[in-house]
């Protein structure tokens, strides 16, 4: 059975060599190998941990190399990596265990005329950070203080730095370097909040409850398999982060209503929908990937949903809908800046130049489906993302277009006002709401 650090090894080599995304190349080899709860945790925990936190292993490779990270042989890298990543993030692992295995992957992995560098540059650094010094030098630069100490691209530092200022960037880059934590949406119409919190607990997982959302449970601490937990197989409930359940809420959706979800695919919001509306009514759910469709098959038939349709296309070339839905979901397809804690990938595969491209679909996005609503109807408009180019300017730019529309607050009773700014737009943001970031926005036809 190869040990957590080979099977991370494998991992990080195929999402760097070979362009893998986290989550599938973590997931192939826990397949592959299925270990056990404790040595699952830490594959886990060195694989996203260690593709957040590039930046800073690579600047610390600089400084303590005598080749920087860039110029090592890419196995090399990655090995550093693991043993350092340890070494300073992991309190739980004695450094000499953190470099003695690191050494041995080294020798395993076809490296062992360079296992003599792993040992020193690892001894290196467990020398100077028992001097009491951190063994990471940063510049004085804001942006490049910030984007090594916490593993960012400059760009996105400058981004935030703009919008929230230095205290507040710092305090989200810190929020978006914790593991994430698992929100559960249960259905009501299966089943109560209080009946899933108490099977739960008689399976010995511990939940608690999320602030304003009435069908959200929060798993604390670490948990089994998912479709192992109690009540997946009955459709008691979806895994779902508690700001995406914000965004039903602010549609506010009413039974025998039609409603079209523009992006729907992978489900999440459209199930959501189907749940708030008594699972009375039609719900159009629409994209344009088909294999992502299959998940929300799968999801209504576990959920048990009869009010949804599929329909497979892109969004901007429907003219079916037009003036049929008396409320309308998009879920624009965005950067994910306020995902980077879940996906940690994001940060280094997204750049300038690709999101204002997403912006132009965004508003061609928008100004498509805004004519599928009927007269008084309501469009809510969502990305799960923190870039004003990608929110606010999208909506202001659409509403000076379009003057038959404005911006609506939530009903006063919706589980979105203590999100509410005073343009009348829904504000999440990670570090202060403890979920990930997403911007809403209720807009209503005249």
């Amino acid at each position: 059975m190869p040990t957590p650090r080979q099977l991370a090894f494998d991992a990080l080599h195929a999402i760097y060599r070979r362009g893998a995304y986290t989550d599938v190349a973590l997931d192939r080899v826990l397949r592959q190998t299925n270990p056990s709860g404790a040595d699952r945790a830490l594959v886990t925990e060195l694989v996203y941990g260690i593709v957040r936190r590039q930046r800073s292993l690579d600047a610390l490779i600089d400084q303590l190399g005598k080749k920087k990270a860039s110029q090592q042989p890419p196995n090399l890298r990655i090995i550093l990596q693991i043993g350092l990543y340890q070494l300073r993030y992991l309190s739980h692992i004695p450094a000499s265990a953190a470099v003695d295995t690191s050494v041995e992957l080294a020798k395993k992995n076809g490296l062992k005329s360079l296992s003599g560098v792993v040992n020193g540059l690892l001894r290196q650094y467990e020398r100077l950070a028992a001097q009491g010094s951190d063994p990471l030098e940063l510049p004085t630069d804001p942006v490049q203080r910030l984007g090594i100490a916490y593993s960012f691209p400059d760009w996105i530092i400058q981004l935030w730095l703009a919008q929230f200022g230095v205290a507040e960037t710092e305090k989200l880059c810190e929020w978006f370097n914790r593991p994430p934590e698992i929100d559960l949406r249960v259905n009501i119409l299966k089943t109560t909040i209080d009946e899933v919190a108490t099977a739960l607990a008689d399976a010995g997982i511990t939940v608690s409850r999320v602030p304003y959302l009435p069908q959200a449970l929060r798993l604390i601490g670490g948990a089994r398999s998912i479709q192992q937990l109690p009540g997946f197989q009955e459709g008691w409930w979806t895994v779902q982060d508690s700001s995406a359940q914000l965004v039903a809420h602010l549609l506010d959706p009413q039974p025998g209503e039609v409603v079209i979800d523009a992006c729907a695919a992978p489900g999440g919001k459209t199930t959501h929908i189907a749940e708030l509306m008594g699972d009375r009514g039609t719900i159009w759910a629409c994209d344009r990937v088909e294999s992502r469709l299959r998940k929300l098959q799968e999801n209504i038939q576990r959920l048990q949903l009869q009010s949804i349709q599929i329909c497979t296309g892109d969004s901007r070339q429907f003219s079916q809908f037009r003036q049929r839905g008396d409320r309308v979901l998009l879920d624009a397809p965005c950067s994910g800046l306020g995902t980077l804690h879940r996906r940690p990938d994001i940060r280094w595969r997204q750049t300038p130049e690709k999101i204002a491209q997403l912006s132009r679909l965004q508003e061609e996005l928008l100004t498509q489906t805004a004519t599928w609503v009927k007269s008084g109807g309501t469009l809510v408009y969502v990305t799960c993302t923190l870039n004003s180019l990608e929110n606010e300017t999208v909506v202001r730019a659409f509403c000076d277009r379009h003057p038959d529309w404005q911006i609506q607050p939530p009903s006063p009773d919706s589980p979105a006002v203590p999100f509410t700014t005073s343009e009348g737009w829904i504000k999440v943001l990670p570090h202060l709401h403890q979920m990930d970031g997403f911007f809403m926005v209720k807009l209503k036809k005249k």
